[in-house]
């Protein structure tokens, strides 16, 4: 028999653990819709602000031989776009709709989840804490006051769950901070670790310049830089927060990251810059290989083997 890769969180069952990380495949109707025809199990859209941005001057992705390296500037069509799109989501279909926003400011941000609250639609919020890609904005997730702050005006302003995007962190100690600021919130019903990391330079040795045009070369690293980086935040943050669910994110090419992911206590995984290069078919590459993963070790569902990873 397969293995069963569906995953029954927040209330719904996903057929697999795998969808687009916000950012990839999300920006238009027509990407979207393409996720939710493909072998994903869930649909993200891109992380809107409350008014359309064109985002940073081109180029400003670029492929590298270990990932990627970008700085977008959240382009996006703007939260009205998204919130008709969630309107006619075909929720029926079985892939749940979760919203990524990222608003400019708190205000913005709470504005968005108000809205969405009086929509009443049966999507999931994830609010991006984490764009370290927007010149002359900061990181709300590496201010964990501010952070803090930020969460009690949500919880307020959103009553049903949401979840929150996070940047990557580096020391056990703020490991420990931001997951007891998290615990706090009843609400908070998931993370995404991680989102890139961010300013990072790639330089080109033959141009001898940079390889991307905003924030002199600077942008947020992805692909197979990230993997062991993400891998550690989403051990630590299941470990830490058991009664919150971890959607791991970084670094998946293949079953054998999806699985890495899993491993480490992901109860679903992201795929980004895989998805940006391949297009959709990567879903249906990556289950097959993640059964067949499965399958050689014995496993028939994703339970058997979540959060069981070993140590030394």
């Amino acid at each position: 028999m397969s293995p069963d890769l569906s995953v029954t969180w927040l209330g719904q069952t996903m057929q697999s653990p795998l969808y687009n990380a916000s950012g990839v495949m999300c920006r238009s109707e027509d990407e979207l819709d393409a996720v939710r025809g493909s072998a994903a199990g869930a649909v993200i859209t891109k992380s809107c602000t409350r008014l359309p941005r064109e985002g940073n001057p081109e180029p400003r992705y670029a492929s590298t031989s270990l990932g990627s390296i970008n700085s977008m500037g959240l382009p996006n069509a703007g939260f009205r776009y998204y919130l008709d799109y969630a309107r006619r989501y075909d929720y029926a279909g079985g892939k749940p709709l979760f919203v990524s926003v990222a608003g400019l400011c708190l205000d913005d941000n709470l504005t968005m989840l108000r809205v969405l609250a009086e929509a009443v639609l049966p999507c999931f919020p994830e609010v991006n804490l984490s764009c370290p890609n927007v010149p002359g904005k900061p990181q709300l997730g590496y201010d964990i006051a501010g952070m803090a702050e930020a969460l009690e005006a949500i919880s307020e302003a959103y009553p049903r769950p949401f979840g929150v995007k996070l940047p990557p962190y580096f020391d056990p100690v703020h490991f420990a901070e931001v997951a007891a600021v998290l615990n706090r919130f009843e609400r908070l019903a998931f993370v995404t670790c991680i989102n890139s990391i961010g300013n990072g330079l790639v330089i080109d040795v033959d141009a001898e310049a940079v390889v991307i045009k905003p924030k002199a070369g600077l942008g947020g690293l992805g692909g197979d830089y990230v993997l062991p980086t993400a891998l550690a935040n989403v051990r630590e943050f299941a470990r830490l927060m058991p009664a919150k669910q971890v959607v791991g994110c970084g670094g998946v090419k293949s079953g054998r990251e999806a699985f890495m992911h899993i491993l480490a206590g992901a109860r679903a995984v992201q795929v980004g810059t895989c998805l940006y290069e391949e297009g959709v078919g990567a879903f249906a590459r990556i289950e097959a290989e993640l059964r067949a993963l499965m399958q050689e070790k014995g496993y028939a569902s994703l339970d058997e083997f979540r959060g069981k990873l070993k140590t030394l």
